[in-house]
């Protein structure tokens, strides 16, 4: 993972940053899936408590190119400005970032009533304690083209390392384990 690409969104009265940074994002998604990528990865450069405005594409300069080839923004790309392949800076940090999930939602609410595994007066229990274990982190709202629903995908950035842990990425450009150079 020695090369970089940063995409800046450009938000406009039309299309507001969080927006565009969500269709943006769903378009790296579906082109990591179009090229099976697993050795692609995604930072947010400006991560506050906001995602921010700048994603940033890590990866080989051969892993890069290819999908920079597939003309992935597509329509989008007149709300972003798009830099060209990069070397990653000699001095960095790394750190992983990931997907965190709540292990209590609705969803899983229902399918523990609809197979009888909670009792009535759990519910509420169950509820209550659902809503004191909710996540706080930033996330990116997407629609799911198998089924239509909007679905949030919450992300976590893990502890700043020193060093480089290899491993592969998740077709959201995401992993648990592998690290990605931050600065």
């Amino acid at each position: 993972m020695k090369h970089y690409i940063d995409i800046q969104i450009k938000p406009d009265a039309e299309m507001r940053e969080n927006v565009l940074l969500n269709k943006v994002y769903s378009k790296f998604h579906k082109a990591l899936c179009s090229l099976s990528a697993t050795d692609i990865g995604i930072s947010f450069p400006n991560y506050k408590v906001k995602l921010g405005n700048i994603i940033r594409l890590h990866g080989s300069e051969n892993s890069l190119q290819k999908l920079q080839d597939t003309n992935w923004l597509g329509g989008l790309s007149g709300y972003c400005d798009v830099s060209s392949i990069q070397a990653i800076p000699n001095k960095v940090t790394y750190r992983t970032i990931s997907r965190i999930q709540s292990n209590m939602t609705d969803a899983k609410l229902r399918r523990l009533i609809k197979r009888g595994s909670i009792s009535e007066d759990k519910i509420k229990g169950y509820k209550a304690k659902m809503f004191q274990q909710g996540l706080d982190n930033p996330y990116l709202e997407l629609d799911s083209t198998s089924t239509g629903h909007k679905h949030r995908r919450y992300i976590a950035f893990g502890e700043f390392a020193q060093s480089i842990t290899a491993g592969d990425f998740d077709f959201f450009g995401l992993s648990k384990t592998a690290t990605i150079p931050w600065f």
